[in-house]
């Protein structure tokens, strides 16, 4: 048995809230409880949130989209890993 763990930070590294995800779940499913009621300006995350639903979130609230490194969304985007 395995366990993901979703993990919401400030832009220092501070953490501001987490999700437990059963292993064998996908990242996206705990992206909607992790950023439901905060306000921010940008999120970065890896490739794997790279879903519809959590970009039309992200739109709606006019917070700026960088996924993972290079090519996302059409756009490239100058990113360092």
């Amino acid at each position: 048995m395995t366990t993901k763990i979703l993990a919401l930070t400030d832009a220092l590294g501070n953490l501001v809230r987490f999700e437990l995800l059963p292993g064998h779940r996908f990242d996206t499913v705990g992206v909607a409880p992790l950023i439901d009621g905060i306000e921010f300006g940008a999120l970065l995350a890896d490739k794997a949130f790279d879903s519809n639903n959590i970009v039309a979130d992200l739109n709606e609230r006019g917070a700026k989209i960088v996924l993972g490194r290079g090519f996302a969304f059409g756009h490239w985007c100058a990113c360092s890993t």
